[in-house]
């Protein structure tokens, strides 16, 4: 009865949420969910891919242009000569410029995913260009950093990878004992005719049709919208790597070492990933579901979590929420 209330409290709120997930055929790269993974789109489709393309048209030109111009039949009696120094100048300086260039936005790029932002600064920073009134520096600086999401601080988590599958902890969000909140995340596909009954069996859930092949998992990673997530990665055994395409992150799980990133996820919806790092055997069958909630329903999820109800948590964030417009960041207008 509990787990139908849950699910029930959601069901109303509900809206169409949002799920990034690879379709068979699709061209480019999955919408983004993430400030990361927009610029990393801008910086690719519109600004490196015209480069490229350029380059491309350029010297197909010139081949071309070379083999009907210097064939045997145009050009019975070939030049004989071993250097031009103005040619030599030429490709020398324009390949470094075409680098130069490519580089002047992908290190500032590479500098915002990967330094986990200060969250005091953003906060400082962003109230001082309002009470100068500098609303134009204002509206830059907030698509990249958000002041509301710092005001509420991280929500850490940890993924630590196994053979096979990733272990998430919540080192914030603890019991009565103060045991953090802890749970295994395992693939609900394995390869296997008896997926589906050892779903079904584990779980007591009829949903297996209806799931992701290959994506889905039994207990999925939740994180609330709107709020700046700071992830931590180490690996039990082999090194794993935890990649959601659609924030664009990919961090590595090394063992005995802990990487960090971040990303910040302002639309609820359902978010996969796989492991980008080969692994074993299973490394195929080693999923990652992110689940983007409202911060009511992530409280909700983490209370029954820790009660040990995983089944009424899962039932929580079956059916995501809505959030209403005024909570929404402003940096995505």
């Amino acid at each position: 009865m509990r787990h139908f209330f849950a699910a029930l409290c959601a069901s109303i709120l509900a809206a169409p949420a949002f799920a990034a997930i690879p379709h068979d055929g699709a061209l480019g790269f999955q919408p983004a969910a993430t400030r990361i993974a927009e610029r990393i789109h801008f910086f690719h489709n519109d600004y490196v891919l015209w480069i490229i393309t350029a380059i491309t048209i350029f010297v197909s030109v010139l081949l071309v242009w070379v083999m009907v111009r210097y064939n045997r039949k145009s050009n019975p009696v070939s030049r004989k000569f071993s250097h031009n120094s103005l040619i030599e100048v030429i490709w020398t300086i324009v390949p470094a410029l075409i680098l130069v260039a490519i580089a002047g936005l992908s290190f500032p790029n590479l500098y915002y995913q990967d330094v986990v932002p200060n969250l005091d600064k953003i906060k400082t920073e962003s109230a001082e260009l309002l009470a100068d009134g500098k609303s134009a520096e204002y509206e830059r600086y907030t698509k990249n950093y958000f002041p509301d999401a710092a005001e509420k601080g991280f929500i850490n988590v940890k993924a630590q990878g196994n053979q096979w599958n990733w272990t998430y902890s919540y080192p914030d969000i603890v019991d009565a004992d103060g045991v953090a909140l802890e749970f295994v995340s395992n693939a609900v596909h394995k390869g296997t005719p008896e997926d589906k009954q050892k779903y079904q069996d584990s779980t007591g859930r009829t949903n297996y049709d209806s799931l992701p092949r290959n994506l889905a998992v039994d207990y999925p990673m939740v994180i609330p919208a709107g709020r700046y997530i700071r992830y931590y990665t180490a690996a039990a055994d082999v090194i794993h790597s935890w990649t959601v395409p659609a924030f664009g992150v990919k961090t590595d799980a090394v063992p005995g070492r802990l990487n960090e990133g971040w990303f910040l996820v302002d639309a609820p919806g359902v978010y996969y990933g796989q492991c980008s790092e080969l692994c074993g055997i299973d490394h195929a069958y080693m999923p990652i579901e992110v689940r983007v909630v409202p911060q009511a329903q992530f409280d909700q999820w983490a209370q029954l979590m820790l009660a040990g109800d995983y089944e009424g948590a899962y039932s929580a964030v079956q059916t995501i929420a809505a959030i209403e417009p005024s909570t929404k960041l402003a940096a995505n207008h």
